[in-house]
Protein backbone atom coordinates (compact mmCIF):
# COMPACT_ATOMS: atom_id res chain seq x y z
CA UNK A 1 0.00 0.00 0.00
CA UNK A 2 3.06 2.40 0.83
CA UNK A 3 4.69 2.20 -2.53
CA UNK A 4 1.22 2.75 -4.46
CA UNK A 5 0.88 6.07 -2.44
CA UNK A 6 4.38 7.06 -3.18
CA UNK A 7 2.97 7.14 -6.98
CA UNK A 8 0.21 9.33 -6.05
CA UNK A 9 2.95 12.03 -4.77
CA UNK A 10 4.00 13.09 -7.82
CA UNK A 11 0.60 14.39 -8.97
CA UNK A 12 -0.73 15.06 -5.74
CA UNK A 13 0.08 18.42 -3.63
CA UNK A 14 1.48 17.35 0.13
CA UNK A 15 -1.23 19.16 2.03
CA UNK A 16 -3.71 17.26 0.15
CA UNK A 17 -1.64 14.14 0.74
CA UNK A 18 -1.44 13.68 4.16
CA UNK A 19 -5.33 14.19 4.61
CA UNK A 20 -5.84 11.46 1.81
CA UNK A 21 -3.71 8.95 2.63
CA UNK A 22 -4.45 9.60 6.66
CA UNK A 23 -8.38 9.42 5.83
CA UNK A 24 -7.73 6.17 3.55
CA UNK A 25 -5.42 4.25 6.01
CA UNK A 26 -8.16 5.09 8.45
CA UNK A 27 -11.13 3.58 6.36
CA UNK A 28 -9.05 0.63 5.40
CA UNK A 29 -8.10 -0.05 9.52
CA UNK A 30 -11.74 0.42 10.52
CA UNK A 31 -12.80 -2.18 8.02
CA UNK A 32 -10.15 -4.60 9.59
CA UNK A 33 -11.99 -7.64 12.11
CA UNK A 34 -8.97 -7.09 13.85
CA UNK A 35 -9.83 -3.27 14.82
CA UNK A 36 -10.07 -1.46 17.96
CA UNK A 37 -11.54 1.57 18.49
CA UNK A 38 -10.62 3.53 21.61
CA UNK A 39 -12.64 6.84 23.04
CA UNK A 40 -11.51 8.02 26.46
CA UNK A 41 -10.86 11.96 27.62
CA UNK A 42 -8.05 10.66 29.80
CA UNK A 43 -5.06 10.70 27.99
CA UNK A 44 -2.99 8.08 30.21
CA UNK A 45 -5.95 6.13 29.31
CA UNK A 46 -6.00 6.41 25.83
CA UNK A 47 -2.10 6.00 26.14
CA UNK A 48 -1.95 2.87 28.12
CA UNK A 49 -5.00 1.09 26.31
CA UNK A 50 -3.92 1.89 22.86
CA UNK A 51 -0.48 -0.06 23.76
CA UNK A 52 -1.92 -2.62 25.48
CA UNK A 53 -4.31 -3.56 22.46
CA UNK A 54 -1.12 -3.17 19.78
CA UNK A 55 1.15 -5.29 22.02
CA UNK A 56 -2.19 -7.75 21.66
CA UNK A 57 -1.75 -7.17 17.81
CA UNK A 58 -4.92 -5.14 17.31
CA UNK A 59 -5.13 -2.45 14.94
CA UNK A 60 -6.07 0.88 16.83
CA UNK A 61 -7.81 3.74 16.70
CA UNK A 62 -7.40 6.21 19.48
CA UNK A 63 -10.24 9.02 19.96
CA UNK A 64 -10.38 12.05 22.87
CA UNK A 65 -13.88 12.23 22.32
CA UNK A 66 -17.26 10.83 20.75
CA UNK A 67 -17.11 13.81 18.31
CA UNK A 68 -14.03 13.03 17.21
CA UNK A 69 -14.74 9.95 16.58
CA UNK A 70 -17.94 10.92 14.46
CA UNK A 71 -15.96 13.17 12.89
CA UNK A 72 -14.26 10.56 10.74
CA UNK A 73 -16.70 7.56 11.22
CA UNK A 74 -18.08 5.68 8.09
CA UNK A 75 -20.73 3.31 7.86
CA UNK A 76 -18.48 -0.02 7.10
CA UNK A 77 -16.67 0.39 10.04
CA UNK A 78 -16.29 -2.79 12.11
CA UNK A 79 -14.46 -3.90 15.36
CA UNK A 80 -14.62 -3.34 19.05
CA UNK A 81 -15.11 -0.03 20.70
CA UNK A 82 -13.72 0.43 23.71
CA UNK A 83 -15.73 3.71 25.47
CA UNK A 84 -15.68 5.81 28.65
CA UNK A 85 -18.99 6.00 29.73
CA UNK A 86 -18.31 9.52 31.25
CA UNK A 87 -16.68 12.03 28.71
CA UNK A 88 -17.12 15.88 28.65
CA UNK A 89 -19.21 16.86 25.31
CA UNK A 90 -21.12 13.90 23.91
CA UNK A 91 -21.28 10.48 26.42
CA UNK A 92 -20.70 7.47 26.38
CA UNK A 93 -24.33 6.70 26.20
CA UNK A 94 -25.34 9.24 23.66
CA UNK A 95 -23.02 8.04 21.37
CA UNK A 96 -24.34 4.05 21.76
CA UNK A 97 -27.53 5.62 20.84
CA UNK A 98 -26.18 6.89 17.74
CA UNK A 99 -24.80 4.52 16.28
CA UNK A 100 -27.58 2.29 16.86
CA UNK A 101 -29.46 5.05 15.48
CA UNK A 102 -27.09 5.13 12.66
CA UNK A 103 -27.18 1.16 12.11
CA UNK A 104 -23.59 0.89 13.11
CA UNK A 105 -23.17 -2.80 15.09
CA UNK A 106 -19.77 -2.49 16.91
CA UNK A 107 -18.69 -5.13 19.95
CA UNK A 108 -19.09 -2.34 22.64
CA UNK A 109 -16.66 -2.33 25.61
CA UNK A 110 -17.71 0.39 28.89
CA UNK A 111 -15.31 1.28 30.89
CA UNK A 112 -16.30 3.92 33.80
CA UNK A 113 -14.22 5.24 36.92
CA UNK A 114 -18.28 5.25 37.95
CA UNK A 115 -19.47 2.13 38.77
CA UNK A 116 -23.20 3.10 39.43
CA UNK A 117 -25.78 1.54 38.78
CA UNK A 118 -27.00 3.38 36.27
CA UNK A 119 -23.99 3.00 34.37
CA UNK A 120 -24.19 -0.07 34.43
CA UNK A 121 -28.15 -0.54 33.40
CA UNK A 122 -26.72 1.81 30.46
CA UNK A 123 -24.14 -0.64 29.24
CA UNK A 124 -26.72 -3.69 29.53
CA UNK A 125 -29.17 -1.82 27.88
CA UNK A 126 -27.03 -0.50 24.96
CA UNK A 127 -25.66 -4.41 24.43
CA UNK A 128 -21.99 -3.93 25.85
CA UNK A 129 -20.43 -7.72 26.01
CA UNK A 130 -18.07 -5.42 28.75
CA UNK A 131 -17.82 -3.62 31.46
CA UNK A 132 -15.04 -2.35 33.59
CA UNK A 133 -14.45 -0.07 36.26
CA UNK A 134 -11.07 1.76 36.09
CA UNK A 135 -8.19 0.95 36.35
CA UNK A 136 -9.11 -1.56 34.52
CA UNK A 137 -7.30 -5.38 34.45
CA UNK A 138 -5.26 -5.28 31.34
CA UNK A 139 -5.81 -9.30 30.64
CA UNK A 140 -10.00 -9.35 31.55
CA UNK A 141 -10.03 -6.57 28.77
CA UNK A 142 -8.50 -8.30 25.94
CA UNK A 143 -10.00 -11.21 27.12
CA UNK A 144 -13.24 -9.23 26.34
CA UNK A 145 -12.12 -7.85 23.34
CA UNK A 146 -11.17 -11.08 21.84
CA UNK A 147 -14.47 -12.90 22.61
CA UNK A 148 -16.73 -9.87 21.57
CA UNK A 149 -15.32 -9.66 18.28
CA UNK A 150 -15.07 -13.80 17.78
CA UNK A 151 -19.30 -12.98 18.74
CA UNK A 152 -19.86 -10.47 16.66
CA UNK A 153 -17.90 -11.54 13.45
CA UNK A 154 -19.65 -15.46 14.25
CA UNK A 155 -23.06 -13.47 14.68
CA UNK A 156 -22.37 -11.70 11.73
CA UNK A 157 -20.96 -14.24 8.90
CA UNK A 158 -24.34 -16.39 10.07
CA UNK A 159 -26.46 -13.17 9.20
CA UNK A 160 -24.65 -13.05 5.94
CA UNK A 161 -25.22 -16.65 4.82
CA UNK A 162 -28.81 -16.43 6.09
CA UNK A 163 -29.23 -14.27 3.48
Amino acid sequence: MASGCSILLVHIPPKCYCVKVLLSVFSFQMQKENHVVVIDDDPSVRKGLGNLMRAAGYDVSIFASAKEFLDVLSTDICGCLILDARMPGMSGEELLRELNTSGIELCVIVITADDSPEIKRMADKMKAVGFFRKPVDGTALLDAVEWGLRSKFASRNNKLNTE
